[in-house]
């Protein structure tokens, strides 16, 4: 099976001067250097894939030093998903129109520059201001990747140059919190969370040099203005159905959200008719052409991917959360748990095209599968190791699984562009990217609201498994009957009022309290001190772990649908009869 891009034209190379022109490869091998341009910009999209996880790991540390209210700081990672979204089909037409390279270029600047501001926030609301600016220019940015490697690769390794884009955008996904714990910990020259921004500037720096000199400008001949009434309508859709689904669970859903919510498909629906009008004109230059969505590969393709995208962020989202707050796990030894995972998806990925050959559009019938295996692997380890849980127990699913995710998001993208012409390349790469934003969003909103609940509503069974040993350590103790009693009371309040609020490693009021009386309390020192032990090193934690490792395995339930109507959509994808593995590889 070869992952084409329909029918492309050869055309010549820009002028000294890089003018835009229509820069194609060809069917041959390719233009001179295509691997450097390739290394440069998967090295952006290494990037802003990062800056959309790196910062989660990095909130507590914000909210200390920019002494800002936890609302601040998950602004702080909602703006960027929310501008990126926004402006990502927008981007891609601008290199069409404007050039690939030049677009690439300003935005690499702009978000490197962005970074820089956002390292140096003196405070919440400049670095909430400067990620809004980051997010922009990484949405003007991101299309242009695809679209150069669709004009600068031949049709032979065009499939394998696709599989490290779809490897790279994997990797980043995972890896994001492990890094940002990382730095966060060596803590640079007392840079604290301000070095997971500065990380990026040597990078944009170099990428920026490398890739003014290497990479070929290209553009598509047919499209020649900008569509602004698509921008406008398109912008508005996008933001009415993001900006509920990132901010909304944090203000417990008010009905501003909610009706922003049911207005989105209205305005989308708005744009799908005005794109459809331009797009019947021979001088229409639409937005978006909406003969991309003629093409099956391209429609059913893009609702996997992004069905597909609801499942892995939202996943290692609630896989932090439960390693990190639930059995007290630091952000590097969080994310060491998740290497096996990442190192998966990089062998899968680099095996992929060879098993699209043997298997065509199966392949991703097989990683999803593998996928709903390793998920399943998942509830299965923390049902049998409870609160007993070690990190390394889930090492085995999670590498099942991370060679499924290197079978999806490796071929993925090449299937989805099997029949796009390569004059709709930005286009069809800014629709693609959008669609991959609005499944990140959809994912975390839903897993976090089922998570959210089960975390609350499994508290007072998480209670009861722990008290029995409770009431023994009190009594061993010393402590008299009716304290006792008043030490469980306390302690079933303050763990019910610590599982019902938004940010979860805050310190409820009731809890402060009770402490406070319990220090108060006329009984010997030691006595105190046991007691302390037996409430707050014992019976806390073992109930804490309880609870989210219950809570986890049921928000697990979210992953295991999401894949398994993943490997569902897969048979409604045009059937591709494989090929023979071709000496050589991809």
């Amino acid at each position: 099976m070869t992952l084409s891009t329909g029918a492309e034209r050869p055309a010549p190379l820009p002028d000294a001067g890089g003018a835009p022109g229509t820069t194609e490869a060809a069917a041959g091998p390719g233009l001179p250097g295509r691997w450097l341009v390739l290394v440069i910009v998967l090295s952006a999209v290494f990037m802003q894939f990062l800056d959309t996880t790196i910062t989660i790991v990095a909130i507590p540390s914000m909210q200390a030093d920019l002494n800002a209210s936890f609302a601040d700081v998950q602004l702080v990672v909602a703006v960027y998903a929310l501008a990126f979204a926004c402006m990502l089909i927008t981007g891609g037409r601008l290199g069409d129109i404007y050039g690939r390279k030049r677009m690439f270029l300003i935005g690499m600047l702009g978000f490197t520059a962005a970074s820089v501001m956002c390292g140096a926030a003196p405070s919440a609301d400049f670095l909430v201001l400067s990620r809004v600016l980051q997010g922009l220019f990484s949405g003007l940015m991101f299309p242009q990747v695809l679209s150069i490697i669709q004009v600068t690769f031949g049709e032979r390794e065009k499939p394998k140059a696709l599989a490290f884009y779809g490897a790279t955008i994997g990797l980043a996904t995972v890896l994001g919190p492990v890094l940002g714990g990382w730095l966060v910990e060596l803590d640079i020259a007392g840079s604290d969370w301000r070095s997971i921004f500065y990380v990026n500037v040597p990078v944009g720096l170099l990428a920026l040099a490398l890739g003014a000199l290497r990479i070929r400008e290209s553009a598509a001949e047919t499209a020649t203005r900008v569509d602004l009434t698509g921008v406008v309508i398109v912008t508005a859709g996008l933001f009415l159905l993001i900006l509920p689904l990132v901010i909304g669970r944090e203000h417990d859903w008010p009905a501003w959200s909610l009706a922003m919510i049911a207005a989105s498909p209205f305005v989308l629906a708005w744009f799908w008719l005005v794109e459809k009008r331009k797009t019947a004109r021979p001088d229409g230059s639409p937005l978006v052409p909406t003969t991309l969505f003629r093409d099956r590969s391209f429609t059913v393709g893009l609702v996997i991917s992004l069905v597909f995208f609801t499942g892995i962020p939202s996943f290692f989202m609630t896989l932090f959360i439960t390693l990190q707050i639930g059995f007290a796990y630091s952000a590097v030894s969080a994310g060491a748990v998740t290497l096996a995972f990442a190192l998966l998806i990089a062998i899968g990925s680099a095996r992929s095209a060879e098993v699209v050959k043997r298997l065509g559009t199966w392949t991703l019938a097989l990683g999803t599968g593998l996928l709903v295996l390793g998920m399943g692997g998942v509830i299965l380890t923390l049902s049998w190791a409870g609160t007993d849980l070690r990190g390394w127990y889930l090492v085995p699913a999670l590498m099942v699984g991370g060679a499924g995710t290197g079978l999806v998001v490796a071929p993925i993208t090449g299937i989805i562009l099997e029949g796009i012409k390569s004059g709709d390349a930005g286009s069809a790469s800014g629709v693609i990217a959008t669609a991959q934003q609005v499944g990140i969003a959809i994912g975390i909103a839903v897993i976090g609201i089922i998570f959210s609940t089960l975390v609350a509503s499994n508290s007072q069974a998480s209670v009861e498994q722990v008290l029995p040993q409770l009431r023994q350590d009190l009594a061993a103790a010393g402590l008299p009957a009716e304290r006792s009693g008043q030490v469980i009371a306390g302690f079933e309040t303050c763990f019910h009022d610590r599982t019902h609020q938004k940010d979860l490693t805050a310190v409820p009021a009731s809890c402060a309290e009770i402490e406070r009386r319990a220090a108060g309390l006329p009984l010997p020192a030691q006595v105190k001190e046991d007691v302390r032990t037996a409430v707050l090193d014992t019976a806390a934690p073992e109930a804490r772990k309880e609870n989210f490792s219950s809570s986890f395995q049921g928000a697990l339930l979210w992953q295991l649908g999401v894949f398994t109507l993943c490997c569902l959509l897969v048979l409604a994808l045009p059937k591709v009869k494989p090929t023979r593995v071709l000496p050589g590889g991809a």
